[in-house]
């Protein structure tokens, strides 16, 4: 989907349309904490993008303003809602194609192998795109491949309204020339570890040998050696058994008192275990906890159980366990204060 819940409002709110929209948390003057959640396409000529911080956020809106431009309008957001029209979407693309994988909220993978041809399987694409432009107003971007490596990366292409196909024998002209950053994985990090390699395009990521690869980057290396080549074995799964149960809480204000973040780490803990069991878990082996101090340096540390746990009391106690270094030199020498913690549990039964 195009913007999905920038465009959803914009469509319940015709007073909005054309105006740079953002949804995500209060930029309370710039002063705001949290993230933007999506920012519309007219946003994004201010440079405001999905997740970066409200603040800077709000701040870009006011360079924007002061330029003579329309200021972005922030919305809250209305999650509920957002979740019926993916429901109706699906249902939508359901009557087209059997084998769905639900990648998230506003993405979905089809297996149009039934088609035949590249030709019939445009005709369904087109299809969907109007019947979901017809009955929500909204519009999607498809892209059409011989794998989902591929079809992701065409879906990119052409934001907002796109259709884009790469045929088998179209792939490497089609990748060669794209940033290695459209390659699914490749993060800012990796970017500029390639850099330091003096890769920038696919192109220049298919130059280089596979051991070179590993060397630097171990198994992801080999990875990246396949997916410069557009090779991608992955099935379209119809459906996924869910892999991990996560909340988070960042903070109006960032804090270093020691009593108000474990209050704050006991409740998340509390809420994550809950959060399982009403997805009909019973237990978790793995704990991850997250730690974001001021200008958005993440920490993760993870405790691996060698037995299931199945008790909210012992979540508590080893999440605290895990944080108390957080508090003093073992990992936080400076004193920094933190604006975000996040509890995390994986492996679960």
């Amino acid at each position: 989907m195009d913007a999905f819940f920038a465009a959803i409002e914009e469509r319940n709110r015709p007073k909005l349309k054309g105006m740079p929209i953002v949804v995500g948390a209060d930029p309370e003057g710039g002063k705001g904490r949290g993230v933007v959640s999506t920012a519309n396409y007219k946003a994004r000529e201010y440079g405001i993008r999905s997740a970066i911080p409200i603040g800077e956020a709000w701040e870009k809106s006011e360079a924007a303003r002061k330029a003579g431009k329309p200021a972005a309008v922030f919305i809250g957001g209305s999650y509920g809602d957002y979740g019926k029209v993916s429901a109706n979407i699906y249902e939508i693309v359901r009557k087209h194609v059997e084998q769905i994988e639900r990648a998230s909220i506003d993405e979905m993978y089809m297996d149009l192998s039934f088609a035949g041809s590249y030709e019939k399987a445009i005709e369904i694409c087109d299809a969907i795109k109007e019947e979901i432009r017809e009955q929500e107003k909204l519009t999607c971007s498809i892209g059409i491949g011989p794998n989902k490596l591929v079809a992701k990366i065409a879906s990119d292409r052409k934001k907002p309204d796109g259709l884009v196909v790469v045929e088998e024998k179209e792939v490497q002209d089609f990748l060669d020339p794209l940033s290695v950053r459209v390659i699914p994985g490749i993060g800012p990090k990796a970017e500029v570890e390639l850099q330091k390699l003096n890769i920038k395009a696919i192109s220049d990521l298919r130059k280089v040998s596979l051991e070179t690869l590993r060397a630097h980057f171990g198994k992801w290396g080999g990875e990246m050696w396949r997916k410069a080549r557009g090779i991608s074995d992955s099935p379209v799964e119809e459906s996924h058994e869910t892999k991990s149960v996560s909340k988070q809480e960042t903070f109006h204000k960032d804090l270093l008192d020691p009593v108000e973040l474990t209050g704050v780490l006991k409740k998340l803990a509390h809420d994550t275990f809950g959060a399982l069991k009403e997805d009909g878990f019973s237990g978790f082996r793995t704990l991850t906890l997250a730690v974001r101090f001021k200008g958005f340096d993440t920490k993760t540390v993870r405790h691996t159980f060698k037995n299931t746990q199945s008790d909210a009391h012992t979540l508590e106690f080893e999440a605290i366990k895990l944080f108390l270094p957080f508090l003093d030199k073992r990992r936080n020498e400076r004193a920094r204060p933190i604006r975000l913690l996040g509890v995390r549990l994986e492996k679960l039964t």
